[in-house]
């Protein structure tokens, strides 16, 4: 009975991925939907001007089976 509870829990992941709007921007959110990411919500674009550029961002989702979220411990690079 221990491996279905484990099996019943699920820790939903949340990321914020930025960076300036240029390829960089969407190999970022590429290799995200690639390990597993989904997208959440619409993408945001605004002017940094202290830096005088454009930056994008996407928040991303992951749910993963089987774990539990412990803050401060959990790595959101290691999924």
């Amino acid at each position: 009975m221990i491996g279905s509870r484990f099996k019943d829990r699920i820790m939903r992941l949340y990321r914020f991925l930025t960076a300036v709007d240029d390829a960089t921007f969407c190999h970022k959110v590429t290799a995200a939907l690639n390990k597993g990411w989904h997208l959440y919500g619409s993408p945001t674009y605004a002017y940094d001007k202290k830096e005088k550029v454009m930056r994008c961002g996407q928040a991303v989702v992951k749910d993963v089976e089987g774990q539990d979220y412990v803050p401060g411990e959990t790595k959101l690079s290691d999924w």
